[in-house]
C-alpha cells in the first residue's frame, strides 16, 4: 500500500565518539542541508542540559545557524523546554527568528525540562513544575506574540522585536496531556514516539476532536517523532539497534550519556530484569533495512492517522545519519 506523507527531522545535535561539540553542530548543519536537498518538510533542533554527549542546549541560537545556511526548509525547535525560560525570552527570541526568516521558523514547546531536576532548578530558580505554570506561560506567550493584553503585566510590555508575522506554534508531548493544551489553544501537536510508544494516536485523535481553532491556525496540525535507522546493510541495523538499547538503559540507571561505539559494548550480556526493558523500549525504535522500515512506517502513520512523521536518528557514524535519511527520503519522497 502506498502512503503520501512528509518527512520532518529531529536532531540532537550528538557528540559521537572521537568527536566534539563543534564536529557535532558540523554535522546538524550537514544534515540540515542535505534533508533540505532531499525534500524534507521541517528540521526542528532540542533542548538539553548538564550533559556533554548532546551539543544541542540552546535551540533559538542554533536555529538562527540553521535558518542562515538552508533556504527553504521549515526550521525550529524541538523544543524549547518553556518551564526553563521566562515567557518574554522565548517571545522575543523567536519574534527576531520571525523577522529574520519570516514563515519559515516553528516554536515548538514542551513541559520537561530536557535534564535534571537540580540543574532545571538552575536554569529558573522560579520553576516549580505545576500545570497551572505552564498554562499561565502559555496564555502569556500568546499576549507577547500577538501583542495583545488581559489587562496584566503585558499591557506594560512589548515583546521586541516587533514582527509582521507569528512563528508557528506547536505542543510537545509523550504523555498525552499536552494534547489539551495543544487543542484549547489552537497550537499543533506533536507526540514523542521516541519517548514513550504507547497511547500516541489515542492522543492525537484527542487533540484532533478537541482542536478550537486560533488565529495562528484554523485547523489541527500534528505529526509523530520515532527513532529511527534505515540501512541496506542488515548487520548495521543490528549495531545501530545495539548500541541504542545499551543508551537506554544508562539513562534509566541514572548514568547518563556517554560516547560509545559498537566494539565497546558488543561484549556486553543483560540480566533479566535488563532484557526486560530493553523488551519495553524496543518498541521505540523503527529500525531495519529499506522494505521494513517502509512496512513499518507506513503502518504507524495509519495508526496514528498522520501525514507527518518525524525521524530522529543517532549514529555511531556520520555517513551512517545521513545514508538513513537518505533511504527514508528514496522510500517517502520519491528522491
Amino acid at each position: 500500500m502506498s502512503i503520501s506523507i512528509k518527512l520532518s527531522v529531529l536532531d540532537q545535535s550528538p557528540v559521537r565518539k572521537g568527536v566534539n561539540a563543534r564536529r557535532a553542530i558540523e554535522e546538524t548543519t550537514l544534515l540540515a542541508q542535505e534533508t533540505e536537498r532531499l525534500g524534507y518538510h521541517r528540521f526542528w533542533v532540542s533542548e538539553h542540559h548538564n550533559t556533554d554527549r548532546l551539543a544541542g542546549s540552546t535551540p533559538e541560537v542554533l536555529i538562527a545557524h540553521l535558518a542562515n545556511h538552508t533556504q527553504s526548509i521549515r526550521v525550529g525547535s524541538g523544543g524549547i523546554m518553556l518551564p526553563n525560560h521566562s515567557a518574554l525570552k522565548v517571545a522575543e527570541s523567536f519574534r527576531l527568528l520571525e523577522v529574520m526568516h519570516p514563515g519559515r521558523i516553528d516554536l515548538g514547546m514542551g513541559r520537561a525540562p530536557g535534564t535534571d531536576r537540580i540543574t532545571a532548578s538552575v536554569l529558573n530558580p522560579s520553576n516549580n513544575f505545576s500545570e497551572q505554570d505552564f498554562v499561565d506561560q502559555l496564555q502569556d506567550l500568546h499576549h507577547y506574540l500577538h501583542d495583545t493584553s488581559d489587562g496584566g503585566i503585558q499591557s506594560k510590555i512589548k515583546a521586541i522585536p516587533i514582527a509582521e508575522t507569528v512563528p508557528s506554534q506547536w505542543l510537545l508531548s509523550s504523555s498525552g496531556q499536552s494534547a489539551l493544551f495543544a487543542a484549547h489553544f489552537g497550537m499543533g501537536f506533536s507526540f514523542a514516539h521516541f519517548i514513550n510508544p504507547h497511547g500516541g494516536p489515542q492522543a492525537v485523535q484527542y487533540y484532533r476532536e478537541h482542536f478550537k481553532p486560533s488565529v495562528d491556525l484554523k485547523n489541527p496540525e500534528d505529526n509523530v517523532a520515532f527513532f529511527v535507522f534505515c540501512s541496506e546493510d542488515e548487520e548495521k541495523v543490528r549495531q545501530q539497534e545495539a548500541l541504542m538499547v545499551y543508551r537506554f538503559l544508562q539513562l534509566e540507571k541514572g548514568e547518563g550519556l556517554t560516547s560509545v561505539g559498537y566494539d565497546d559494548i558488543k561484549h556486553i550480556t543483560y540480566s533479566d530484569a535488563e532484557q526486560e526493558r530493553i523488551n519495553v523500549n524496543k518498541p521505540r525504535m523503527i529500525y531495519g533495512t529499506p522494505d521494513v522500515i517502509h512496512q513499518k512506517l507506513s503502518k504507524l502513520a495509519i495508526d496514528y492517522d498522520v501525514n507527518e512523521l518525524m525521524a530522529v536518528t543517532i549514529t555511531e557514524h556520520f555517513e551512517d545519519r545521513i545514508r538513513s535519511y537518505q533511504l527514508l527520503a528514496d522510500l517517502f519522497l520519491g528522491k
